[in-house]
C-alpha cells in the first residue's frame, strides 16, 4: 500500500524571485515545506546561477504548469565576449578564446538571425536526454555528445546595454525550451569571438513578473504562518490564456466526474482549448465542442 503524502490540500500559485546558487527543485521544497503543501511542482526549470521567476504551482495547480511551460518567456541576460566555455556559462572551463571583440552593429546585425524560428542544439550540460541518460552527467564524464538541434520560436531578441568592449546585455523573449546559454554561444560563434552568458535573469514567464516575486527570505520569515498563504495566487492565474466558460450546476457535475458537461457559450470557438467554472471556482479544463466542453484536466478543489 502506497504511503500516503503528509501536508496540506492547498491549491494555487506561489511566484518565487529566484535567488543565484539554488536549483529550482531546491526552491521548491522550500515552498512546500514553508506552507507545508501536500502537492508542488514549477514551471519551467532555472540554471542554479540564474535569478528571477520561478513560478511555484501547488495541489491542483500543478495540472496547469504545462501552459505556463507553453507560454512565452522573457529573458535579460548578459554575453561576455573572447570566451568559450564547456558550459557555456561563466561556471564552466574556458575551452577557447578570441582577442576579437564585436561592434554595437555587428552585434544587432547578428541577432536578426536569431529571430522567428530558429534551430537550438541545447548545452552539452543540459537536462535533455541522450539515449536515456541526462546530458549533464554523460558531460560530467567527460563525454562529448551529438545533441540534435531542436526549433525554438524567439519572438523578440534585442541589445539593451553595452557596459565595455568584453560585454553587452540582451533581452529575449521566447517559446518554449529556449536555452539562454546556446544563444549566447552560438552568437558568439557568429561575431567569430566566442561567448558565454555571465549572468541571467527570468523577467517573466506567461501570466507571472518578477514584480510579483516573493523572496527566499520572505518565504523563511513567514513560513508555516497564515500570512504566506496570502501570496498565494488562484489556481486560474495559471490559465490566463484560454477562454473561460461559464458551466451549469448539472454541466460541473459531469465535468467533475470526467464527462463532457454543458458550458455557457462564450468566447471559445469549436475546438478551443477552454476552461469551465462554476460559481467563480475553475472545474475543468479541455476541448469546446458543441456547447460542451470535453474535459482533459478536472480540478478537485475543496470546499
Amino acid at each position: 500500500m502506497a504511503r500516503r503524502r503528509k501536508g496540506r490540500d492547498i491549491s494555487g500559485w506561489l511566484i518565487v524571485d529566484k535567488p543565484a546558487g539554488l536549483t529550482s527543485t531546491a526552491v521548491v521544497n522550500k515552498v512546500r515545506w514553508a506552507l507545508d503543501a501536500k502537492k508542488a511542482g514549477h514551471a519551467g526549470t532555472l540554471d542554479p546561477e540564474a535569478t528571477g521567476v520561478l513560478a511555484v504551482a501547488l495541489g491542483e495547480a500543478t495540472k496547469t504548469v504545462p501552459y505556463i511551460t507553453d507560454a512565452l518567456k522573457a529573458y535579460r541576460f548578459t554575453v561576455r565576449f573572447g570566451q568559450a566555455t564547456n558550459t557555456d556559462d561563466a561556471e564552466g572551463e574556458v575551452i577557447a578564446s578570441s582577442d576579437a571583440r564585436p561592434s554595437d552593429e555587428d552585434i544587432k546585425e547578428a541577432l536578426h538571425g536569431f529571430v522567428g524560428e530558429i534551430m537550438q542544439v541545447p548545452p552539452q550540460f543540459s537536462a535533455v536526454k541522450i539515449d536515456g541518460e541526462r546530458a549533464y552527467k554523460r558531460a560530467r564524464d567527460g563525454e562529448e555528445m551529438e545533441i540534435a538541434a531542436r526549433p525554438l520560436w524567439v519572438e523578440e531578441l534585442l541589445l539593451t546595454d553595452r557596459p565595455d568592449p568584453d560585454t553587452a546585455v540582451l533581452e529575449m523573449t521566447c517559446g518554449k525550451g529556449g536555452y539562454v546559454r546556446s544563444i549566447a554561444r552560438d552568437l558568439g560563434k557568429t561575431l567569430g569571438c566566442h561567448g558565454h552568458v555571465v549572468t541571467l535573469r527570468r523577467l517573466w514567464s506567461g501570466p507571472f513578473e518578477a514584480d510579483q516575486g516573493i523572496t527566499l527570505e520572505q518565504i523563511d520569515a513567514l513560513a508555516r504562518t497564515p500570512e504566506l498563504d496570502t501570496h498565494l495566487l488562484p489556481l486560474e492565474t495559471g490559465l490566463a490564456d484560454l477562454p473561460e466558460l461559464k458551466c451549469t450546476a448539472q454541466g460541473a457535475a459531469r465535468l467533475r466526474n470526467g464527462n463532457p458537461g454543458m458550458v455557457v457559450p462564450g468566447d471559445a470557438e469549436y475546438g478551443d482549448e477552454a476552461w469551465a467554472s462554476f460559481e467563480g471556482q475553475p472545474v475543468a479544463v479541455g476541448r469546446f465542442k458543441a456547447g460542451e466542453l470535453h474535459p482533459s484536466r478536472v480540478f478537485n478543489l475543496a470546499g
